[in-house]
């Protein structure tokens, strides 16, 4: 089952999705990946029990890509899960450390400072439908709840283009509305080797903790990146 198309025009100052295969410093892509396009769908809407996801189906490149280098402090450790959430019952005192991000007596914890390859001016249009997975349901009510939202501007949490440092701002626009697109750039190129999605969007989204890869071979003509369906063969997935 599937809800129907919508198109949304996203734009910010800064943008970085960065390239699994740069281990240290952050490299971006010169066009966002299906995760981050999902991600932006679900800042908008997006329900844990409803059993659904955001299937992208294109990226339309509304500015060809600039870079620009960045050089960032990053926190070069993390909290814990169960220490926050002895934080959360006020059990403080059962925390053998507390995490200090300028503690510079400690080599896994404390700031550093990184190089990011990032891009600026960013301006896409991005297509994408609800994908539900195999129960029953009444699209037309998904699809009315999505379109009152992002028509409004609304969003449960700020959309942002791979980093949350990084906001991404957006407009509901009709596909084909030569009244509220803008034209494409005449941009392309061979991405070659492409993250799709760092979750297997097949099963129930409380199972999102465990991580499940999948790549997908990506290509630029004249402005618009298609994707494929996160089912179709052309994804490629762990078990093959």
């Amino acid at each position: 089952m599937r809800g129907k198309t919508y198109c949304l025009e996203v734009w910010g100052d800064f943008a970085c999705f960065t390239r699994p295969e740069m281990k240290v410093e952050r490299f971006s892509y010169p066009v966002i990946t299906p995760s981050a396009a999902r991600g932006i769908f679900d800042a908008i809407y997006w329900k844990r029990s409803y059993g659904f996801y955001w299937q992208v189906e294109k990226v339309e490149i509304l500015k060809p890509p600039q870079y620009i280098a960045l050089r960032r402090n990053e926190v070069k450790g993390n909290v814990g899960v169960q220490e926050v959430f002895k934080w959360i019952s006020d059990r403080t005192e059962e925390i053998e450390q507390p995490f200090c991000a300028d503690d510079t007596d400690n080599d896994l914890r404390g700031r550093t400072q990184r190089q990011t390859m990032a891009l600026k001016d960013v301006h896409y249009r991005i297509c994408a439908h609800l994908a539900f997975r195999g129960n029953e349901q009444n699209t037309k009510t998904f699809d009315a709840q999505f379109e009152r939202l992002a028509s409004h501007g609304k969003c449960f949490y700020q959309p942002f283009f791979g980093c949350r440092e990084f906001p991404a701002y957006f407009l509901l626009v009709e596909e084909g509305d030569e009244k509220n697109n803008r034209a494409l750039s005449d941009y392309s190129t061979e991405i070659g080797i492409m993250l799709y999605d760092t979750f297997d969007l097949r099963k129930e989204n409380d199972e999102y903790s465990s991580q499940f890869i999948s790549v997908f071979h990506a290509s630029i003509q004249s402005g618009i990146m298609k994707v494929p369906s996160y089912e179709s063969a052309e994804v490629l997935k762990p078990e093959g």
